[in-house]
């Protein structure tokens, strides 16, 4: 995926996500900020995933909301 991308999409999908990610708060939000790698690392520690199940996820994110 390319971060920039991802990053310039991310206020578009930031809502989404949430929706996907329930547990992420306002808060995990602000600090990922359009980080694919802030936010693996916050539904990994969020839903106790693996580091490659979170990646899988959000990349299964991307595709679906057109953010890669």
């Amino acid at each position: 995926m390319n971060k920039d991308t991802f990053e310039g999409k991310w206020k578009q999908v930031k809502g989404e996500a949430q929706k996907q990610w329930g547990d992420l708060t306002n808060d995990d939000m602000d600090i990922i900020n359009g980080e694919k790698e802030k936010l693996a690392g916050k539904i990994q520690e969020r839903y106790g995933k693996s580091k490659e199940e979170a990646e899988k996820e959000v990349d299964r994110f991307c595709k679906d909301n057109d953010c890669q």
